[in-house]
């Protein structure tokens, strides 16, 4: 089934109810929506040549037209290919290049950026539409295209990883792929309702546009903040602005929302649910968090090769750990979502007991069918019907899943493993800590020892010797770090993942 169908049937549905917004001010209905989208599909096979299973490349900062040029690829059979609009040129030519796209839309200093592109490209470059210009807006002049009867299998989002190991690999996501992952958000992390809302403060170009498909199948309004992007004080006034908010954030987003001076006063009633992904979340941050705003957050864990399902953590199962007491629920990703499987193993791809550390390995219907263009990447993560995530987990006796760390973050010294967050999970609570990050060093000694960079909320307010005391009353004294480097920031994605790859750096220059 086209993915598409979601937006059609909310418009025969809920044809006048809001369906996309910029700010607080709604642009257009489902109704209107899908006339845009049909007319859009339209020109993109008609006047502009693309065939079914073109790819077609979308370079833009979050705008009301990527949620108008995403769906018209659907409807038209393309494959879209978003792009992290803040990507240097060399790496958005080797995606344009890699993936084949035939066209790109940017907008905004994107245009800029992409012609620049164009001096790295090693093959043609996609023609350019500026979605501020005229003839985007001629795009949707002409008639309406019939949803194209796509296959399951057929491509429709070309996900690029970001590459920090790496030149980046371009993850092939199905129509069906999407689908089981907007039928397992409703089971499993947020059962919507119609007439709600999905504010994109995230980059479209990732997370916060895979959000998009279940949002729409339900007739949510998709409302994309004026400033295009994440701004603590915009996204706590439109809390107060829109009926029944959702939205995702990083675990980095929620903390500056929660820190931000005008939390304490903001009218948050209309706000549903924050759910957070990217990266596992400080059970120090959740509990400021619910302090904060109460039961309104979700967790979910994935990745670009199955997005958004692996494991879950709902809103009321996170109210249950935190009613509870129960800190090890909490820090948990959650349990396996409903349309996949999820287990353990060690280095030979054999199960490990309840409890044993080792690496996430998932099957199911959202699971990619490959890599664009790699198969010996393709084959290597998939090989045994798993597909390898390179992250290390352990499974309780309940199937709630931990996180690690990825498993190149992993620290072995003196022949033991150290998992960089249980050490950065007891820095959080000293409350002079604002943030801290763990990372393993050379040690001629003991392989590696253990160096954390640690924030301070105010200069001064904490120090090494009283790190390193709560270190030992917490966990063993080989965990402790052997040194700390206090920082004024620490190096983050467009996503809010810490870089740690930019920490070793800084490591080694000493």
């Amino acid at each position: 089934m086209n993915i598409a169908h979601h937006l059609d049937r909310m418009a025969a549905l809920r044809p006048d109810a809001p369906a996309l917004a910029h700010g607080d001010t709604v642009l257009v209905g489902f109704a209107g929506l899908r006339l845009r989208v049909a007319r859009l599909a339209c020109a993109l096979r008609g006047r502009l040549g693309l065939l079914p299973g073109d790819r077609v490349a979308i370079v833009m900062p979050n705008a009301p037209a990527c949620v108008e040029i995403l769906y018209a690829c659907w409807w038209a059979g393309l494959a879209a290919v978003p792009v992290n609009a803040k990507l240097h040129a060399r790496e958005i030519a080797y995606v344009l290049g890699h993936s084949g796209a035939r066209l790109a839309f940017v907008t905004g200093a994107t245009a800029d950026l992409v012609a620049d592109a164009a001096r790295f490209a090693d093959e043609t470059p996609p023609r350019v539409i500026d979605a501020d210009g005229s003839a985007f807006a001629d795009l949707f002049a002409g008639d309406v295209a019939p949803m194209t009867d796509t296959q399951a299998n057929d491509l429709a989002w070309l996900f690029y990883t970001s590459g920090t190991t790496g030149r980046p690999k371009g993850a092939m996501l199905s129509h069906r792929n999407l689908l089981a992952m907007t039928t397992s958000y409703f089971i499993d992390i947020d059962p919507l309702q119609p007439g709600g809302t999905q504010i994109h403060a995230a980059p479209l170009s990732h997370g916060s546009g895979l959000y998009m498909l279940p949002s729409v199948a339900q007739g949510n309004c998709q409302v994309i903040p004026a400033s295009g992007q994440f701004d603590a004080a915009e996204l706590l006034d439109l809390f107060g602005r829109w009926p029944h908010v959702s939205m995702f954030a990083a675990p980095t987003m929620i903390k500056r929302l929660v820190d931000h001076p005008a939390a304490a006063t903001a009218a948050v009633d209309g706000l549903r649910a924050i759910v957070w992904g990217g990266a596992p979340m400080y059970v120090a941050d959740i509990e400021a968090a619910i302090t904060r705003f109460g039961y309104r957050f979700a967790q979910l864990y994935g990745q670009g090769e199955t997005p958004m399902t692996i494991t879950g953590m709902s809103r009321a199962m996170l109210e249950r750990f935190h009613r509870a007491g129960d800190s090890a629920g909490l820090a948990s990703a959650g349990c396996a979502q409903s349309v996949v499987r999820v287990r353990i193993a060690d280095a030979d791809d054999r199960d490990v007991p309840a409890g044993t550390a080792g690496e996430i390995l998932v099957r199911g219907d959202s699971v990619m069918s490959g890599y664009w263009r790699n198969p010996e990447a393709s084959a290597d993560a998939l090989r045994g019907g798993w597909l390898h995530t390179g992250d290390v987990g352990e499974l309780d006796s309940r199937g709630l899943l931990t996180l690690r760390d990825r498993s190149k973050d992993l620290i072995i010294s003196g022949g033991s493993n150290i998992y960089p967050r249980e050490v950065e999970e007891v820095l959080l609570r000293h409350p002079g800590v604002a943030e801290c990050a763990v990372i393993g060093v050379p040690d001629p000694e003991w392989g590696e020892s253990v160096l954390a960079f640690v924030v301070a909320r105010v200069p001064g307010a904490v120090d090494a010797t009283a790190l390193d005391a709560l270190c030992l009353a917490h966990i063993a004294r080989f965990k402790r770090p052997k040194a700390y480097r206090f920082v004024e920031t620490l190096p983050k994605s467009n996503y809010g993942k810490i870089l740690k790859t930019e920490l070793r750096a800084l490591a080694a220059l000493g």
